[in-house]
């Protein structure tokens, strides 16, 4: 944990409840001036994004209700510009707009990244603002795949302000069919080996070979 997180993170409320729930002296050292800002991305965390085909994100409305939805695609869709900012090409989805409403009165966001089969979680906290493809088609161009068959509408660029690595304990271990193909190789090669060996018996018995 880092400086930034805590002083977005913990506000008033939340260190009030902390106090009342014995660990406000345990957090206190996050908001202290030596702390590690943790407001850019290194090494780690741009390879951690790299990696990634999808994340959940979070904005507000103008009635203050927040509104989280999961954006997927190929990995490293989402793009570390620098240390400071990352940035993903946009869709045409549902034309509900929740997403691009909300930040346009309000551009503070948040993403979760996942990486489920490792037990990770990178939190990240930042202003979006929405760049329309006649505006910079240059920008669109970079942060879209052209093996993806959907034409974006725009670009979503993050200024990074807090990022926090979170606690593994209760994420769930789970496995995409890609990421479980290693794993399910060398059983399907065993039953293919075993079926082979079945009909070779099988041959062999209505043939009289086998008694």
């Amino acid at each position: 944990m880092a400086r930034a997180f805590a002083d977005i993170a913990f506000t008033p409320a939340v260190r009030a409840a902390q106090a009342r729930h014995g660990s406000a002296d345990a957090y206190a050292k996050f908001l202290a001036p030596e702390a590690a800002p943790g407001d850019r991305l290194g090494d780690a965390e741009a390879a951690f994004v790299g990696a990634r085909d999808g994340f959940y994100q979070a904005t507000v409305s103008e009635a203050g209700w927040p509104y989280v939805q999961f954006r997927g695609g190929p990995k490293g869709f989402l793009k570390v510009l620098d240390g400071g900012t990352i940035a993903y090409a946009d869709f045409r989805g549902n034309r509900q707009y929740l997403s691009a409403g909300n930040l346009a009165g309000d551009d503070r966001i948040s993403l979760i990244l996942m990486d489920y089969p490792n037990r990770r979680r990178l939190k990240i906290w930042g202003r979006a603002r929405l760049v329309e493809i006649a505006d910079d088609p240059a920008l669109v161009a970079r942060l879209h795949d052209p093996a993806t068959r959907a034409r974006p509408e725009r670009a979503v660029v993050i200024a990074v302000e807090a990022l926090d690595w979170n606690c593994p304990q209760h994420i769930p271990q789970r496995l995409t069919l890609e990421e479980l193909a290693p794993h399910l190789a060398p059983l399907r090669a065993e039953i293919a080996r075993l079926a082979a060996e079945n009909e070779a018996l099988l041959a062999a018995r209505d043939s009289g070979a086998l008694v």
